[in-house]
């Protein structure tokens, strides 16, 4: 068969892989739900909920994180199927390559790029954010020289301003922490995780608990206000928090990176992404509900409207600086798993010859993907400590939606080209689910500033000499088929 560009990989091959694993499986299905929390709490329930219900949902919110959630459903099944049918690290890139083709393959591995490396570095700004802020609280401070950034976004979309300052120095020292620690194994890894997790969930529902004794009801009505306006409030304003809080629960399909590192992966990779899903579902809706019910929702346009919320009764000022340390901690476990993931997808597309062999090497002790680890601890670092992160959230956003419509359609395509393989976890009704899926994430994309298009047809195109000019000469699958 000639090569070209939508030659499909061998699902045989994939099997291989799994099978002839360097890696080491040692996550069972509690640390793979653990790393799915970790991943998908990070700052959206501290910031995206007030922001979304002040501008657009008002009480209503509660719907659009349902909303949200089930759009998100839709894709986390879609993953469970290809999760446990194709247990290997390359996630959205590895199923991509089994059901569209080479070509399609390398477009979704260079795009998961934006949501794992430029993820973990604009999380790490936001980390340091808070930590400056909780170390000023105590009497600490530290230069501003070395907590900014040395670029800020200039007037145009593309250019740079100095700023004055060196180095965003603790969000570098945090990267450089969490990818030490990816490094050494990943079972110190996802240990590390779970300590994080228990914090920040512990956190979460402290505020649910006795936020819920100071909701008034009142604030409540109108539960949907009326419209004033395209996406201001109504049913339209619901859906388009509905888009916004979208983003807060990326991070899901992080797990299935982790594939080749499962005890049980055809049991346990379903549990671990679709149980974190509906466990941060229920977590969501319930801030939403006690946070909308505790302030008017005009009031809570803030950057920080969980801990504005508890600074307004004096009887909750004590809970407060958890609130902070449960963002930090929110954000710490969600840089780890964004920096477990990229790794993988490397390691993934260097042995099918996409990438240099370097990627694919293994550490002979810890058993981890030991130069990508490094090169991404570097460049995630690199980015965090020296550019502005604007433009990078918009970026992470786009990656991941177009994985996510992808893995949506492998899924309906496989099932019709090979309906043969076992499958241990099946999508019910997939031609209504994997639709549905794909559609609402192309909406969700369709939806995001026209600059962020531009910027991905700009890296689209680094992507693209990259694979002429080696990826394509040096395919594997190209070499077998001669």
């Amino acid at each position: 068969m000639a090569h070209s560009l939508f030659a499909t990989k061998p699902i045989s091959d994939l099997h291989e892989a799994g099978s002839a694993n360097e890696l080491n499986r040692v996550l069972d299905a509690r640390m793979l739900v653990l790393m799915g929390i970790g991943a998908i709490i990070g700052t959206g329930i501290f910031v995206l909920t007030g922001t979304a219900a002040a501008n657009h949902a008002g009480p209503a919110l509660v719907l659009s994180f349902i909303i949200a959630g089930i759009g998100c459903a839709f894709a986390g099944l879609c993953y469970a199927e290809f999760a446990a049918m194709i247990p290997v690290s390359g996630s959205a890139y590895s199923y991509s390559y089994a059901t569209l083709g080479e070509g399609i393959a390398w477009f979704v591995g260079w795009n998961l790029i934006l949501e794992y490396l430029f993820a973990a570095a604009t999380i790490a700004v936001g980390w340091s954010g808070y930590v400056v802020s909780l170390m000023n609280q105590i009497g600490l401070h530290l230069p501003d020289g070395l907590t900014n950034a040395p670029f800020a976004k200039g007037a145009t979309h593309w250019s740079l301003v100095h700023t004055g300052a060196l180095v965003n120095l603790p969000a570098v020292l945090i990267l450089c922490v969490m990818s030490a620690l990816c490094y050494v194994g990943i079972h110190q890894s996802a240990r590390f995780n779970a300590i994080v997790v228990a914090i920040k969930v512990t956190v979460i529902v402290l505020f649910i608990g006795f936020g819920a004794f100071y909701v008034s009801g009142a604030n409540w009505h109108p539960f949907i206000p009326p419209n004033t306006g395209p996406g201001q409030f109504g049913w339209s304003g619901v859906v388009t928090a509905a888009g916004i809080i979208f983003f807060a629960y990326i991070g899901f399909d992080a797990v299935s990176t982790a594939a080749q590192e499962a005890r049980n992966p055809q049991r346990d990779m379903p549990i671990g992404i679709l149980v974190s899903l509906a466990i941060c579902t229920v977590l969501y809706i319930a801030v939403a509900a006690v946070l909308t019910g505790m302030v008017p929702y005009l009031e809570l346009n803030t950057p920080a409207p969980v801990a504005m919320a508890l600074d307004r009764y004096p009887g909750l000022s004590w809970l407060a600086g958890w609130v902070k340390l449960g963002a930090i901690a929110g954000m710490t476990s969600t840089m780890l798993v964004m920096l477990l993931g990229q790794p993988r997808i490397f390691y993934a597309m260097s042995k099918d010859g996409l990438l240099p062999p370097v990627f694919a090497k293994v550490h002979p002790k810890f058993k981890t993907p030991s130069f990508s680890t490094v090169l991404t601890g570097v460049v995630a670092a690199a980015v965090a400590g020296m550019l502005p992160v604007t433009i990078l959230g918009e970026l992470v956003s786009i990656g991941t939606l177009m994985a996510f419509i992808v893995v949506c359609i492998g899924v309906l395509v496989l099932r019709r080209t090979r309906p043969d393989l076992k499958r241990p976890f099946r999508v019910k009704a997939p031609w209504l689910v994997c639709t549905l899926g794909a559609l609402i994430c192309a909406y969700m994309m369709i939806s995001l500033p026209k600059d962020t298009w531009v910027r991905l047809v700009v890296w689209t195109f680094f992507g693209l000499l990259v694979y002429v000019f080696y990826g394509r000469r040096h395919s594997a699958l190209r070499g077998k088929q001669g």
